[in-house]
This record gives structure tokens, sequence and C-alpha cells, in this order.
């Protein structure tokens, strides 16, 4: 199909994840092929006389698009050479496992040998299944659908199954580029074989891609940002035919894919599941690594600092920028307009980043989780100070956390202009005066003093007659007015009565 990713093919040395080589390892029964197989490739000719083990086999980066280079494996299936067999299996990137097209029973140890010992080994790759020796195949032989169709229900793990000749050099080269495909491509990221559909997180990538698309943010892709997203992608523009081609495919199939604006939301899903489906995975990842994704689909660390230089006396604060951000964040997820995000909004606006990702679960280092740290209506809607209070918090406990969390939920601006380090306390008192934004209080105190109403009663949380003891550090963030109308973060931090005592004692 034309269109949006038709260039996503043409290789070129790209971005695989930090993949520079593939490393693929030929096994199965005795006589099946794979050292045929493997010299057939190398040198595009059938051999007359073939070890019975292959050294190991190098293809250069030129032999295929991609222009990675790969090397094979030979390997023996004999008992005596167990050992090595395991240990070639496990470091493989992927595995090409053969059966011989004229002898049944080795297609039948796929299934009840090969395939079951590779999950027994914990070899977690790609899996080639090869028919070798295509050339001897019965014509009155089921075909390679009906065959394997069954085994790959129970197998997931197998990426392709392809028939071959090396002696009549059919399909020889295509075996070792699916091997490689699967690497660089893989499949299990993107796509549950299960359900036929888009996984979660993959679901997640595409969708942040698309709103940072959405330049106008209607919740569509015009022609021209259509445009802008494959010339940024694939380095080679639309014609206004090939968009409307697109377009057509996309609303013959998925009606509400395209409204009045452009390409929706879920018209941009369906195209990317028709991609996987019709195996051109290589568009799919294209788009997620120009954008920064890894082969795990959460953006490379490169992009995600995670050390911020600072004393000890020193904090880190988000900027005016990173605060003005947030504010038109909240407002757009705000959907109702009742200037509150309540639990589905606030899933919604997170819903660009990995499972898992949101400040009301960023991990406290050593110490707890910090959720329900901010003030919350009746029901559990944050306001805008409540959202701010609680973004404050996750950049003064845990800033690597909340940059990520940022990026992820479509800050575009360089990750410098998102934090700033306070000065140092010393510097603060020296000069008398404070330009922290984000200040700490320690709540300290003996056990039923009051510590934790104290700060249910700054989030605004009702009075509970009923005693229960803290037995971890507890947070409340909240705004709160100085005099002259200065506004400032203060985080209370309660610390349990028997956590004092532990610290005294050390």
């Amino acid at each position: 199909m034309s269109g949006v990713g038709a260039a996503a093919g043409s290789g070129g040395g790209g971005n695989f994840g930090g993949r520079t080589s593939v490393r693929v390892a030929v096994i199965g029964d005795q006589g099946t092929g794979k050292s045929s197989l493997i010299v057939s490739v190398a040198t595009e000719s059938f051999p007359e006389n073939v070890p019975k083990l292959v050294p190991p086999t190098r293809l250069p980066a030129d032999y295929y698009p991609d222009r990675v280079p790969i090397t094979i494996i030979d390997t023996s299936s004999s008992p005596e050479n167990k050992t090595k067999l395991i240990a070639e299996c496990q470091a493989a990137d992927a595995i090409v496992l053969t059966y011989a097209c004229d002898r049944p029973s080795t297609l039948d140890r796929l299934s009840t040998y090969w395939l079951p010992e590779l999950r027994r080994l914990e070899v977690r790759v790609p899996v080639i299944v090869v028919g070798c020796k295509l050339d001897t195949r019965d014509e009155q032989q089921i075909s390679l659908e009906q065959v394997m169709t069954p085994i790959m229900q129970q197998f997931r793990e197998i990426e392709t199954c392809i028939e071959c000749s090396a002696l009549r050099q059919i399909q020889v080269p295509e075996v070792f580029y699916y091997a490689q495909k699967a690497v660089l491509h893989p499949t299990a990221p993107l796509f549950d074989q299960e359900t036929q559909s888009l996984k979660p997180r993959c679901v997640r990538a595409l969708k942040r891609i698309f709103i940072l698309c959405d330049h106008d943010r209607d919740g569509a892709l015009s022609d021209a940002e259509l445009n802008d997203f494959q010339v940024k992608c694939f380095n080679a523009p639309l014609q206004p035919t090939e968009i409307a081609g697109v377009k057509r495919v996309v609303q013959e199939k998925m009606p509400d894919g395209v409204n009045d604006n452009g390409l929706t939301l879920t018209g941009f899903l369906f195209l990317h599941a028709l991609f996987i489906e019709k195996g051109r995975l290589e568009t799919t990842w294209t788009v997620l690594r120009k954008f920064g994704y890894n082969n795990d689909i959460k953006l490379r660390d490169d992009l995600l600092p995670t050390t911020f230089k600072r004393a000890p006396d020193q904090t880190v604060e988000l900027t005016n920028e990173a605060l003005e951000f947030l504010k038109s964040s909240f407002f757009m997820y705000d959907m109702d307009n009742d200037g509150t995000l309540r639990p589905a909004e606030l899933e919604d606006l997170f819903s660009t980043a990995p499972e898992n990702y949101s400040f009301v679960c960023v991990p406290v280092p050593g110490l707890l989780m910090a959720p329900d740290a901010a003030e919350k209506n009746v029901l559990g809607g944050l306001t805008v100070q409540g959202f701010l209070s609680q973004w404050s918090l996750m950049t003064l406990l845990d800033p690597a956390a909340s940059l990520a969390n940022l990026i992820y939920i479509g800050y575009t601006s360089d990750a410098a202009s998102a934090f700033h380090i306070t000065r140092k306390r010393r510097q603060d008192r020296k000069k008398k005066q404070s330009t922290r934004n984000v200040l700490q209080c320690f709540v300290f105190g003996p056990k039923n003093a009051g510590k934790s109403a104290l700060l249910n009663s700054f989030i605004g949380k009702s009075f509970v007659e009923r005693y229960t003891p803290t037995t971890n550090v507890r947070f409340a963030a909240n705004q709160v007015e100085l005099p002259g109308g200065v506004k400032k973060t203060l985080v209370m931090r309660e610390i349990p009565e028997d956590d004092v005592f532990l610290t005294r004692s050390r």
C-alpha cells in the first residue's frame, strides 16, 4: 500500500535500537540441510561438497537493505555436541529452525522436540521455521500454511515460516532476511498475536507521537501534518493523491478513522496495525525510533537524564516554562471543564506514557510510594493547585521521574528548560532570604500527637477520630500564600516516631 510510511522499507543503515550486528543460529535435525543452506546463502551457489559443520559465516552489511551484518552459526544435533548447541542458541539473536520437506518426521519433531526444547532452555528470541529441500517436496503434500498454522498458534515465538531450496536457489536469501528483520523489527513488543491487536505500550507510544504531530491539537492529522510526519520519519513527502489514498483505505475499514479535519488517532492506530498485519513492521519501528523509542518501547536513556548535579543542600524545582506547560495540559484534559482532573481524566493525561507511569506512583528513594499527597475533591479530582503541588513534590523527591513524565505527556522543550537547581541553603542563610519556590517542612512528634491530622488538614482531608499509627514517611503538598501575595509550595513530611528513634540510634 502506498502512502504513509511507504518509504520505510528503503533501508540504509537506520537506528535499530542500538544493534550493529545480528547473530543467527541454524538448528534442526541431522540431514535437514542446515549446512547447505548456509553455504548457499554465502556463495549464492549450491555446494557440491559440504562439510559436516560450517564455520561461522558472515553476511556483510550491504547484503540486505538494512545494512546490518549477519553472523550465521551452524550447529550439530548430535548428542556429543549438545552443550555447544545450547550455548549457541542462548547466544543467538534469532533461531533458524530447519526441517526437510522430503522427511515428514523432521517436521513432526519441530513441535515434539525442538520448539519445546527452546522453551525449556528459556531461549526467548524469534524463530524462523525453514523447510529445506523444497525441490524434493511432493506436490501432493498439503500446503505450508495448513501444516504450520496449528504449530504457530501453539508456539507464538515463531516469527515466520518459509520453504527454500539451496539446490535451485529458491528463497535462500529470504531465510536470513526474515531472521534479520525479526531481530531489527521485532513483532513481540508491538503486536499481540493472540488478540491480533496492538499491544498497550505500543498504543501509548503511537498516541504520544500522534499528539506531538497534531500541531493544532484538533484531534486529527491534516494533510499538511501528515506530510510533515512523513518527511520527519521517512525523509520523503507525500503526494496529495497518496494522502487521499491512505484516508480512503482507512475510511473503508474504519469509518471513524477519518473526519473533516483529517486522520484521527483511531485511524492512525489502525494504519499501524495494518502495516504489522501485512508484515511491514519496519514502518512502525521506523516511526517509533524516529521519535526516540527503544526496543522496549520506552524512550531511550539518552533522552531521559537520570542525574542532576547538586549539593546536598540544593533541591530541584520546576521552571515557569514547565509549570505553564503543566497548566495547559491540565486544562486540555479537564474534559468536563469542572476545574479538576478526575481519575479517568488523569489516566488519559498519562495515557501516552508506558504503563505504571504517573506521579501518583513515583517511588520515594528508600522510603515509600507518595500517592494522594495533594488536595482532592470528594470525587477524587485534583484541582490545578493540587496537580501542580503533586508535580512539585515529585520533582523534589525524584527529578528523573518528573522529567520522564513531563516528556512522556508531551513536553518538547529541552530538558534543561524544565528544571532549575536551587541556591545552596547556606547562601540563603547568608542573604537572610530564600529564592526557593518549594519548601519542605519535617513534622516530628510523639504518637497520637496529631501529626497525620495536621497533614490531612493541610490537603483538605476530613478529621478522623479513630487513631491509626503512621508506619511510613508521609507527604502532603499544597500551595500557601505568603504576605505580599507570593505563593510557594509547601511540602510537609511526617516522620514516624519509630523512624526518629532509629535515626538517633545509628
